[in-house]
């Protein structure tokens, strides 16, 4: 695996602590392990008015050594049954996907991850 970059590590860091600081209603972020910041547990919580509410949702998001520049990956540890959840916890959607242009995939440039994104997009 590459070495992370010192401007990935920065970015994480940046938003790790926006996080704390202003949380996302809904989800909660801690470390995995307080030495790597590019591990990240979330905890969901079931949006009201959803087949989900009242549901909490453990998953783990892992951030490549050149973040932002490459998406995160997530894996839910709590079973999840949706059509984007893989049997294995996997997270698929467009915005997971790396900047590459797809004909065969059937999505847009413009729906996958691009750079200028963080963790915050990945609520919507």
């Amino acid at each position: 695996m590459a070495q992370p970059t010192s401007s990935a590590l920065r970015a994480l860091a940046l938003e790790y602590k926006g996080l704390q600081e202003e949380p996302v209603e809904g989800f909660r972020v801690k470390l995995v392990n307080e030495d790597n910041m590019f591990e990240w547990e979330v905890a969901i919580f079931g949006p009201p008015d959803t087949l989900y509410q009242g549901g909490y949702f453990k998953a783990h998001m892992k951030f490549p050594p050149d973040y932002p520049y490459s998406p995160p990956s997530i894996r839910f540890m709590t079973k999840v049954w949706h059509p984007n959840v893989y049997e294995n916890g996997d997270l698929c959607i467009s915005i997971l996907h790396p900047p590459v242009d797809d004909p065969q995939s059937g999505e847009l440039p413009c729906e996958r991850w691009n750079p200028t994104q963080n963790v915050r997009y990945l609520k919507e």
